[in-house]
């Protein structure tokens, strides 16, 4: 665990790296649901994943200018109140409305936006601020680290 922004980016890239073979599926595999994956497609994945880069380059966004993020406050007091099932229910549902091609896109470009805004936020108020590193290795590192093996099945599932 890395706690200067470089050491930090190289982590979350290195760690995200493997889910961009997402990408190289067909439109059909990706919508594939996977026993071993929760029942997920490629495409659910895909989606839920993004969903924490979302929320993250938001928050990132909002520590540039302040040493707190009313984004972050908003999301965690959601999944306080309403819990992981509802949150992750309506992301899903979020997500499964773009058109794969809007999907394919924000899937090649979000991870790198956010990757780009933390570079411009100033250390002490993401990594040296200990709730803010938690929430930011919760939606990237830690959450790739939770669903290897669903990548690893649907790749599996597709031949891959």
């Amino acid at each position: 665990m890395s706690l200067d922004a470089h050491g930090f980016l190289d982590e979350e890239r290195d760690a995200w790296r493997p889910f961009e073979a997402l990408a190289d599926l067909t439109d059909e595999q990706l919508t594939v649901p996977v026993e071993a994956a929760h029942g997920w497609t490629g495409r659910q994945l895909m989606g839920h994943l993004l969903s924490g880069h979302e929320v993250a380059l938001a928050v990132a966004t909002e520590l540039v200018v302040s040493e707190t993020s009313p984004a972050k406050e908003r999301a965690d007091a959601d999944w306080d109140a309403r819990g992981g099932d509802i949150v992750n229910a309506e992301i899903d549902a979020t997500w499964a409305a773009l058109s794969m091609d809007e999907l394919r896109d924000r899937f090649a470009t979000l991870p790198g936006q956010l990757r780009g805004a933390l570079t411009v936020v100033p250390e002490s108020r993401w990594l040296k601020q200990s709730d803010h590193q938690r929430f930011f290795r919760s939606e990237t590192t830690a959450h790739y680290e939770d669903h290897l093996a669903d990548l690893a099945a649907i790749l599996a599932t597709a031949g891959r």
